[in-house]
């Protein structure tokens, strides 16, 4: 199951273990990476994060609480869309 109700994202576990992760639904796209804490970015459109130009970015504590608040700003983001 996933932690979001719009997105398919792993759980905690995954991204505590270091892995960074990216996604899309219609032309919303998001990165999360993992390193001290998690950043998050959005943009819209099919290029990769490298090429885009991101629109949203934003950074949170690496913890469950962090993920958490992450996952909401990252929804937030989408609805604002």
């Amino acid at each position: 199951m996933s932690v979001s109700e719009i997105f398919e994202i792993p759980k905690f576990f995954y991204f505590d273990s270091g892995n960074d992760f990216s996604g899309s639904k219609g032309s919303f796209s998001y990165k999360i990476i993992t390193s001290d804490k998690f950043i998050c970015k959005t943009w819209h459109g099919m290029l990769c994060s490298m090429k885009a130009e991101i629109e949203n970015e934003a950074e949170f504590e690496k913890t469950q609480e962090g993920f958490d608040a992450m996952i909401k700003w990252l929804e937030e983001k989408y609805e604002e869309a």
